[in-house]
């Protein structure tokens, strides 16, 4: 996979509801209990039991949005002592839970730093155009829609399951297939891994149609063991919807400056600072 590290597409006005959208993210991680362990590697049980509590309560569940069917038994983020050995205590909620209302704040949760980290540096590079060309507000409800239209996406494919679906990763898809739709000609720099980290500069047609290929082909369950645990076909559907609300928007885009060449190392490099 290669990672994407600047695009040759200056934006015209601050991107604020991308920064915004960072800015709500980060925060979120480093304020979720148990998040201290997904960071340095450790985390004891107690950390645990709090962050399945946490996900349970705020993170979107398939059986929850398709079936309303919320479970009688939550963990508490209390540690007990079964007859296997100490656990997580459950009981019934305490709380009220919309399934509606959980894909909006299923958005902002994510399982551990590299997947921040990963979902913040796409949108931060494609995010900012995007914000450009469709305005602040009408950015921000594009951004929701996308994201609604993975999480009940990925639900109606898994109706049946009961495993927590969170990150931004799904209204990110609609970003970047926002961005192939409207500057499929735009150069992004990006690190291709082959004995070292090789910088290129490609269209970004290559780099997210190559992207959004892998999220098919994962999708369907093939190139990952046992299904992994990421939710691919959120990507899919998110990426779709994406390039379909921007539709309406490529006649009037402006086109970005087209360096000529697929140019690498040295020779690539661009003559401002970014």
């Amino acid at each position: 996979m290669v990672i994407p590290v600047h695009d040759v597409n200056p934006a015209r006005r601050t991107p604020w509801v991308t920064y915004a959208l960072i800015a709500a993210n980060v925060l979120v991680f480093l304020t979720t209990p148990g998040t201290a362990g997904t960071v340095t590697g450790g985390g004891d049980l107690v950390q645990l039991c709090r962050l399945h509590s946490f996900m349970d309560h705020y993170a979107a569940v398939p059986k929850e949005l398709i079936h309303h069917q919320l479970p009688r038994l939550v963990p508490t983020g209390d540690v007990g002592l079964g007859p296997h050995g100490p656990g997580c205590v459950v009981g019934p909620p305490a709380y009220d839970k919309s399934p509606v209302l959980s894909v909006f704040t299923a958005m902002f949760l994510h399982g551990g730093w590299l997947h921040l980290l990963g979902n913040m540096l796409f949108l931060l590079i494609f995010g900012n155009n995007v914000e450009d060309r469709m305005g602040h507000i009408r950015y921000f409800f594009f951004y929701l829609v996308c994201g609604y239209a993975a999480g009940y996406g990925f639900a109606l494919l898994n109706a049946d399951s009961a495993d927590p679906l969170i990150g931004a990763s799904g209204a990110i898809a609609g970003v970047l297939g926002a961005y192939i739709v409207l500057w499929p000609k735009a150069r992004v720099w990006v690190l291709v891994p082959f004995l070292v980290f090789l910088p290129l500069r490609l269209p970004a047609w290559l780099v997210l149609g190559f992207w959004f290929a892998l999220q098919a082909v994962y999708s369907s369950g093939h190139g990952v063991s046992g299904g992994g645990t990421v939710a691919y076909a959120a990507h899919v559907v998110g990426f779709v919807v994406g390039m379909l609300l921007a539709w309406p928007l490529k006649p009037g885009t402006p086109p970005p400056p087209e360096p000529p060449g697929l140019l690498f190392g040295r020779r690539a490099r661009p003559h401002y600072s970014w």
